[in-house]
């Protein structure tokens, strides 16, 4: 099992698998009367969050106490970080104080790297920047697994701002190396030059939704991250939900199989409607529940339980 948990391309097939079974049997918890089990007794996680989060850092909380482990939350805002202190002083501070993991989310890419270098413990990337999000890309995987009962062959369009996405890069690279044939959609601004044969080679890109979505078994929509643009990437956002916003119409030219994905959180109207999002296709409830299990097996296994 590897050390840290810094990108998707951390993770061979067997790993991915290994921590897919583990949260299969780590979701049979959340059924329990006592939601508890004493593998990580003792041990204390540090959730680490540099950006505003709900559901992740909510998700790596409520995983790490179901293991029994100890959790400090620790907050830039209000913080010394708000002081000018660095990255590295606060990493040799949670040293100090014996952190066995770091949950790590930075707006800067490439943060939970070098956070790795500057602590003995675990290092898990809870997003970093537009870098990468792993954790987001297996519980993606756990869910689409629990639905349609594989991965392998599976044809998933990721549907939107890929260029902010660091759920879209998490999500090709584990997709790809679990089996899957991974298509990114969206208006040409927003899907950079040469990403998919960068992450992944067989990757590939359209610009045209309506003819991807009857071959696709998985829609995955991303939000439109206008907090990162200092662009106009498209002329409006009426325009952007015509060309690219799955619709009750758009829905229907789906397999019957096939599912509707949303990493969150959403701009229903715009990427999705409540239509769709709200429909019995959608996973994006079950993604959020799915998140708490995945997580739990990603520290169980980083944290001692492989050697159990």
């Amino acid at each position: 099992m590897i050390r840290h948990l810094l990108s998707g391309a951390d993770l061979d097939a067997a790993t991915a698998t290994r921590i897919l079974d583990t949260a299969a049997e780590m979701a049979t918890v959340a059924g329990r009367e006592v939601k508890k089990l004493p593998a990580l007794r003792g041990r204390t996680v540090v959730n680490l969050f540099y950006e505003d989060s709900t559901r992740t850092r909510i998700s790596f909380e409520a995983a790490a106490k179901r293991l029994s482990a100890d959790v400090i939350n620790f907050s830039a805002k209000g913080s010394s970080v708000a002081k000018g202190e660095s990255l590295k002083d606060t990493a040799l501070t949670l040293q100090a104080m014996g952190a066995d993991a770091v949950v790590v989310r930075h707006p800067a890419s490439g943060a939970p790297h070098r956070l790795a270098d500057w602590v003995d413990g675990s290092v898990v990337n809870a997003g970093d920047g537009t870098h990468e999000h792993p954790t987001q890309a297996l519980l993606d995987a756990y869910t689409m697994r629990s639905r349609l009962g594989r991965i392998a062959g599976l044809s998933v369009a990721v549907v939107g701002d890929v260029l902010h996405s660091r759920v879209a890069r998490s999500n090709v690279l584990l997709l790809s190396t679990l089996g899957a044939k991974v298509t990114l959609v969206g208006p040409p601004t927003l899907i950079p030059v040469d990403i998919a044969q960068a992450l992944a080679p067989g990757t590939d890109v359209s610009y045209d939704l309506d003819a991807v979505l009857p071959q696709s078994d998985v829609v995955m929509m991303l939000r439109v991250q206008r907090e990162r643009m200092n662009d106009s990437y498209f002329p409006s956002a009426r325009e952007y939900a015509r060309r690219y916003g799955l619709d009750g119409p758009r829905m229907r030219r789906l397999p019957e199989h096939a599912i509707v994905m949303h990493p969150g959180p959403m701009n229903r109207g715009m990427e999705i409607t409540p239509e769709v999002a709200d429909s019995p296709r959608s996973t994006i409830v079950e993604q959020v529940a799915n998140g708490v299990s995945v997580r739990m097996a990603v520290l169980y296994l980083l944290l001692g339980g492989n050697n159990r």
